[in-house]
C-alpha cells in the first residue's frame, strides 16, 4: 500500500508542478488572469503537500521494514540501528533523488508564501522557474530512478523489480526478502555522515531561490534590486547549509576513511566546492549593486552560475562522469540531467543578453579608485572566480578533454592542487584583511595604512609566539601572518565599534556589542563569518604543513615515540560483536606525554557481511587538543594477531580549528541574516521617540 501511495503521489506532484509553471506564466503573460496566476501559486502548495506524502510513505517504510521495496531492500536490514534505518532516506540514488525533490517543494512553497504579497510582480515568474527544477527531478523520480519499484517473482521464476505488477507476477516471501537485505553502506553509518548529505542538498537546493528570483526579474522587467533584497537571506541560507555540508564531509573523511586528513581535492568533493566559491562571490558581489548600483550583469551571471555549478555538480556525482567513493553509482539519470542543465543555462544567458542589448542593466556608477571597497570586492570576486576555474580544470577539464580529443585520460591529482590554489587563497586572505577598512567610493592609501597599523602591529606579536615555540619556516610564518592579519582586522575593527558607542552611550562592552551585532547584522555577522574563515586558515595551514606521520608494528607491551607522544599497545579485543552484527577487532592503546597518561585510545576494524558490498573498513582513535591531533589507525592491509599489530600514526597540528572555525562561521551566517525589522514600522517608530524624549 505504501508503494501505491508513494507512486501515486509523486506523480500528481509531477502533474501540479507542470501546472504551475503553465498557470502562472500563462496567467500573468498572456490571459492577465489574476484567478489563473492564483491557481499556479495554489499548484505550488499542492506540489509541496503530495511530495511530502510521497517522501514519508517511503521513510515509513524504511522504518517498518518493508523489504518488498527495492530501495528498502537495498539500503537497509533487520540489524540496522533506528537511526541510520532513518537515514536510509539518502542513502542512495533513489531515495536521494526522491528527498530533494521534496526539498525543492520545501523551499518553493516557503518563498511562494513568503513574497507572494510584497512581491506579486516577480512572483508568477519565480514560480515558473522553481516549479521547472521541481517537475524536472521529480521526473526522474518518477521515470528512472523510481524509490516505490517492488520485488517479483515471474512465473518462470526469475525475480524482477517493477514499480506495476507484471503479469502472473507475485510478491516473494518477506522472510526471505529480510535474510537477503543489503543493509546500508557501511561508510555511511556515521552521524557526521547521516546529516552531510541533507546540509549538502539544502545548500543546493537553496540556491534555486535566488536564481528563480533572478531571471523573474529578468523575465518581468522589474530590474531593479529589488530581486536582490528578496532572495538574500535565502542565499545566506543556502550558503550557510552549503559550507555546513562541506565541513561535515570533511569530518566525515577524516574519522571514516582514515587516511589522516579531511580534504583529498576529490572530482566529487570539489563538485561540491565549485558551487560554495561561486556563490561566494556572489554574495559579495550583490552588496556593490545594492549599495552602488553596479555589477547589474556580473551578478545576474553570478547567480546563474551558481546555479548552473549545482546541477553540473548533481549532475558529476550522479552521473558516473567521475569515479569517487562520494559518488553515486553510474544510472541512466545522466544525459537528461546534462540536458536540463544545458538548456536552462542557455536560456538564462540568453535573458541576460537580450536585457542588456535592450540598455536595462546598465550600471549606476564606475569603480573608482583602486582602494575602494566596490574595487577590493571586485577582485575579491575575480580570486574566488580563478579559484573556480583552477579546480573546475584540474577535477572535469583535463580529464574531460583528454579522453575527448587525446583518447587518453589525464587525472590531475592533490599535488596539482597544492601548487595552483595556495596563491589564490592568499590573495583571498590579504583582501579579507584589506576590504573591512576600506571606504565606498574613493578610498586613500594612507587611511587604509593607519586603519592597518594597529592589526598589523598584533599580527607581528602573534607570530613572535609561533617563533618563540620553535617554528622557523619562513613559508609557513607567512601564511600564519596573512591569516592572522585578516582575523585581527575583524576584531579590531569590531572593538573600534564597541568603543565608539560606549562613549556615545555610557553601556558596558557586551551591551554595547549587542547592540551593535542587532542595529548592523550584516556588518557584524559578516565580520564574523571572516573571523571563522580566518581561524579555519590556520587549522589548514597547520595541519597540511606541520602533519607528521609514522608507521610501526608493536607487540603487546611496547612503545612508539612520535611529536613528543608515547603511545603504547595494550592488546586487541578481537571478534567483539557490535548492535548492528558487525565484527570488531579493537586495540587497546594507551597514550602519554611527559611519562602521564593521557588518553586510552580504540582505533578498530570493523568487518561486515558480504551482502553490505564491502568487507571490512577502518575506524581511527584519536586524541584532540588545542594544540593537535594524536591520530592512529590499526592498519587494514597488515595482520593483525594477539601479539602483535601494524599502526598508522598522524600528528594533526591545529587541526581542531578547522572544526571550531566552522561553529564562529556558523554563528556569523545566522547574524547576518538576522531580520533587523522584527517590529513593525509603527511600534519601531513609538519606540525610537520613547527612547529620543528619555535622552532629553
Amino acid at each position: 500500500m505504501l508503494a501505491e501511495i508513494g507512486l501515486i503521489a509523486c506523480l500528481f506532484a509531477f502533474v501540479a508542478s507542470l501546472y504551475a509553471i503553465l498557470a502562472s506564466v500563462y496567467g500573468e503573460r498572456f490571459a492577465h488572469s489574476e484567478a489563473m496566476v492564483l491557481s499556479g501559486r495554489n499548484a505550488v502548495y499542492l506540489t509541496f503537500v503530495l511530495m511530502t506524502i510521497a517522501t514519508g510513505g517511503l521513510q515509513i517504510a524504511l522504518m517498518t521494514e518493508q523489504y518488498q521495496l527495492t530501495y528498502v531492500w537495498s539500503v537497509s536490514s533487520p540489524s540496522m540501528p533506528t537511526f541510520f534505518r532513518a537515514t536510509a532516506l539518502w542513502g542512495s540514488q533513489a531515495g536521494s533523488l526522491l528527498f530533494w525533490s521534496y526539498l525543492i517543494t520545501v523551499f518553493a512553497a516557503a518563498a511562494t508564501f513568503l513574497n507572494w504579497k510584497s512581491q506579486r510582480r516577480l512572483m508568477p515568474y519565480a514560480i515558473a522557474y522553481m516549479m521547472a527544477v521541481a517537475a524536472f527531478f521529480i521526473g526522474l523520480s518518477l521515470f528512472i530512478e523510481n524509490p516505490f519499484e517492488r520485488w517479483w517473482v515471474l512465473p518462470s521464476g526469475e525475480v524482477v523489480a517493477s514499480a506495476f505488477i507484471p503479469a502472473g507476477a507475485v510478491a516473494p516471501a518477506a522472510r526471505q526478502l529480510a535474510e537477503s537485505a543489503n543493509g546500508l553502506n557501511p561508510l555511511l553509518r556515521h552521524f557526521g555522515m547521516a546529516i552531510h548529505p541533507p546540509m549538502l542538498y539544502l545548500g543546493f537546493i537553496g540556491f534555486v531561490i535566488p536564481f528563480a528570483f533572478a531571471m523573474s526579474a529578468l523575465a518581468s522587467g522589474d530590474l531593479s534590486s529589488n530581486w536582490i533584497k528578496v532572495s538574500r537571506r535565502w542565499t545566506l541560507v543556502a550558503w550557510l547549509f552549503l559550507s555546513l555540508g562541506l565541513l561535515l564531509g570533511g569530518r566525515w573523511a577524516y574519522d571514516v576513511l582514515g587516511w589522516g586528513g579531511y580534504w583529498g581535492w576529490d572530482p566529487v568533493e570539489n563538485a561540491a566546492f565549485l558551487p560554495w566559491l561561486i556563490g561566494t562571490a556572489y554574495l559579495h558581489s550583490v552588496m556593490i549593486q545594492e549599495k552602488r548600483g553596479m555589477l547589474k550583469t556580473w551578478n545576474m551571471f553570478l547567480v546563474i552560475g551558481t546555479f548552473s555549478t549545482v546541477i553540473f555538480a548533481t549532475f558529476a556525482t550522479r552521473s558516473g562522469l567521475v569515479d569517487s567513493v562520494h559518488s553515486f553509482a553510474r544510472s541512466g539519470i545522466g544525459f537528461p540531467m546534462f540536458l536540463f542543465w544545458f538548456l536552462l543555462t542557455i536560456v538564462s544567458v540568453w535573458l541576460i543578453l537580450w536585457r542588456r542589448s535592450r540598455g536595462e542593466l546598465k550600471d549606476e556608477h564606475r569603480v573608482s579608485g583602486i582602494f575602494s571597497r566596490e574595487s577590493l570586492f571586485v577582485l575579491n570576486n575575480f580570486v574566488f572566480v580563478a579559484l573556480f576555474v583552477a579546480v573546475f580544470w584540474g577535477s572535469f577539464g583535463a580529464p574531460i578533454v583528454s579522453e575527448l580529443f587525446m583518447n587518453t585520460n589525464i587525472t590531475l591529482g592533490a599535488d596539482y592542487f597544492l601548487r595552483v590554489t595556495p596563491p589564490l587563497f592568499i590573495l583571498m586572505y590579504i583582501l579579507m584583511g584589506i576590504a573591512p577598512v576600506s571606504a565606498w567610493g574613493i578610498s586613500a592609501v594612507g587611511r587604509l595604512g593607519v586603519s592597518l597599523l594597529i592589526p598589523l602591529a598584533l599580527t607581528v606579536l602573534s607570530l613572535g609566539l609561533f617563533v618563540l615555540g620553535g617554528m622557523t619556516d619562513a613559508g609557513a610564518l607567512l601564511g600564519y601572518g596573512i591569516v592572522l592579519l585578516s582575523g585581527w582586522v575583524v576584531v579590531y575593527e569590531t572593538f573600534r565599534g564597541v568603543q565608539a558607542r560606549r562613549k556615545a552611550r555610557n553601556e558596558s562592552p557586551l551591551r554595547a556589542l549587542a547592540a551593535l551585532a542587532t542595529r548592523s547584522p550584516r556588518r557584524y555577522g559578516g565580520y564574523m563569518v571572516h573571523l571563522g574563515i580566518a581561524v579555519i586558515g590556520l587549522g589548514v595551514i597547520g595541519s597540511t604543513l606541520f602533519q607528521q606521520e609514522t608507521q610501526r608494528t608493536l607487540a603487546v607491551g611496547q612503545s612508539l615515540q612520535i611529536g613528543g607522544y608515547e603511545m603504547r599497545y595494550d592488546g586487541l579485543l578481537a571478534n567483539q560483536v557490535a548492535e548492528d552484527g558487525r565484527l570488531m577487532d579493537i586495540a587497546q592503546i594507551v597514550l602519554l606525554r611527559d611519562g602521564a597518561e593521557v588518553a586510552h585510545l580504540r582505533p578498530r576494524r570493523d568487518f561486515f557481511p558480504e551482502s553490505s558490498g564491502m568487507n571490512s573498513m577502518t575506524i581511527a582513535g584519536a586524541h584532540s587538543t588545542l594544540e593537535n591531533d594524536f591520530y592512529v589507525l590499526l592498519v587494514n592491509w597488515e595482520t593483525v594477531s594477539a601479539n602483535s599489530a601494524t599502526f598508522k600514526v598522524y600528528i594533526n597540528p591545529l587541526i581542531n580549528l578547522i572544526w571550531w572555525g566552522s561553529f564562529i562561521l556558523i554563528a556569523g551566517t545566522l547574524l547576518a541574516g538576522y531580520p533587523r525589522e522584527t517590529l513593525p514600522a509603527r511600534v519601531r517608530e513609538k519606540l525610537q521617540l520613547a527612547r529620543e524624549g528619555a535622552r532629553t
